[in-house]
């Protein structure tokens, strides 16, 4: 099984498709969706993983480049500089998906890499500079 993450941008015409059931039901693909920005009307933003066999992976994709739904590769990431941490605990709270979290016995931060959606609401409040933007 494969895992990519990508950027769905869906034009004003396609927001009120059910355009991620397909890929489930028809691709049987595994959606996990990490960010999204949907209004009816108006453009639509999803940051999603897929997960499943890389021809469905491929054909998954092609729908929605058929659709016309543009797609790209989640192009960043977060790194975490552990030797410039001081596990103050100050990005605990700005991460929405735990991907940053404090061992309450050791009082330590960790990072796990997996759960990040690099919204990046930690760069800014870490004093430190401890994370940045890899792009």
């Amino acid at each position: 099984m494969q895992k990519k993450r990508i950027v769905l941008t869906f034009p004003p015409s396609l927001v009120g498709q059910p355009i991620t059931y397909h890929l489930v039901k028809d691709y049987d693909l595994m959606l996990n969706i990490l960010r999204a920005t949907v209004t009816p009307n108006e453009q639509g933003r999803l940051v999603v993983e897929l997960s499943g066999q890389r021809k469905q992976l491929d054909d998954g994709i092609a729908y929605l480049k058929a659709l016309g739904v543009e797609v790209q590769s989640l192009a960043q990431d977060i790194k975490w500089h552990e030797e410039k941490c001081t596990h103050c605990t100050a990005c605990i709270p700005a991460c929405p998906t735990h991907a940053l979290s404090v061992d309450r016995t050791t009082m330590e931060v960790s990072f796990s890499k997996e759960q990040c959606i690099a919204c990046e609401l930690c760069i800014s409040v870490c004093p430190y500079r401890a994370l940045e933007v890899l792009i």
